[in-house]
């Protein structure tokens, strides 16, 4: 009997108003947080007709729109065709930053490649894509 008091009663506190305040709506989600991190110019690109056996450099530009610092942790392009440079120096809030990928076409035809981009803002890896047409 004892046990189920005690289960009540914190049953009881538990759904209380005094604990409905404690996260507030005005509270940023964390989600949002991360994604307010960085803000992308563009994160697909359309590099139209391209030729073939020429490399193709494709720029991604970005802005720290945080409160502190944030690094490139890891830049990864999805094929051996494709490298990849990024800005390796700390972006502070409000400056600058960017991701490049060069592209070298070997064959004809549509293509769609991406590179996987880790922050030290988030482990998650953000992806950036690029596409077009290699012209034989």
């Amino acid at each position: 009997m004892k046990k189920l008091k005690i289960t009540a009663l914190l049953a009881v506190l538990a759904f209380s108003p005094f604990y409905a305040n404690v996260l507030t709506a005005d509270t940023p989600s964390i989600v949002k947080m991360v994604a307010d991190a960085i803000k992308w110019k563009s994160e697909s690109i359309d590099v139209g007709n391209i030729p073939q056996g020429k490399p193709k450099l494709i720029r991604f530009e970005f802005t720290n729109t945080s409160s502190k610092p944030i690094i490139i942790q890891n830049v990864a392009p999805s094929c051996g065709c494709t490298t990849a440079d990024y800005t390796k120096t700390p972006i502070q809030p409000g400056k600058k930053g960017f991701v490049e990928a060069s592209y070298n076409a070997a064959a004809a035809g549509p293509f769609m490649k991406t590179v996987n981009v880790t922050t030290s803002d988030s482990k998650t890896p953000k992806t950036l894509s690029f596409k077009g047409v290699v012209a034989s």
